[in-house]
């Protein structure tokens, strides 16, 4: 029983004698790994022509998850898909029929983006003025946890309208998805940047 006992203490003794620091680690994140910055020409039967990078995939949208019948009867909704970073960037255009028309297609893409005002820590808006392609709008970045970061609506103010939401396929959570927002963006100022009218 006496050796028992002395056996206990030296283990005991002999566990609190390693000085080991132990400290909890920080959370980590899968490390992301971006593809080269390669764009290429959006062409097709298509009223309006831009750059968009090697590594999206652009789509019709077939089956648009919307009950807004206004949405649903827009002449082309499309997808630039980014695969890599569950990430697609949904474009609606329509055309401009009437003052009226343009004043409510302006009106939505607002409302739209300030829909995010629940979650989000600020909604920025930024002027787009591109007067040799005739190209004006308004881009609006959208800070916090929001389901959508970036929208922006092109107008040529007289006949064409194009709409722009930024959505990933994930939880909302701003620091976990700010590298790739980031990236992201700026494949979005080049699409801007180059964006015409036919």
């Amino acid at each position: 029983m006496k050796i028992y006992g002395l056996l206990v203490i030296a283990l005991l003794l002999g566990a609190c004698n390693n000085n080991h620091d132990y400290t909890p680690k920080p959370r980590g994140y899968y490390r992301i790994v971006f593809p080269k910055k390669e764009y290429q020409q959006f062409t097709g039967p298509y009223p309006f022509t831009f750059m968009y990078p090697k590594y999206a995939v652009i789509e019709q949208d077939k089956n648009p998850q919307t009950k807004d019948k206004k949405l649903i009867n827009m002449k082309y909704l499309l997808n630039m898909q980014f695969p890599q970073f569950k990430g697609t960037l949904h474009l609606s255009y329509e055309s401009i029929t009437s003052p009226k028309v343009f004043n409510e297609l302006t009106e939505d893409a607002r409302t739209f983006a300030f829909k995010h005002t629940v979650k989000a820590t600020s909604i920025d808006q930024g002027l787009i003025r591109i007067p040799g392609n005739k190209v004006y709008g308004i881009y609006y970045t959208i800070d916090g946890n929001a389901a959508s970061s970036a929208q922006f609506f092109l107008t040529d103010s007289t006949r064409n309208y194009i709409r722009g939401a930024l959505y990933f396929n994930t939880e909302p959570k701003l620091d976990s998805i700010q590298p790739v927002l980031d990236f992201v963006k700026k494949d979005m100022n080049v699409m801007i940047k180059s964006f015409k009218w036919k």
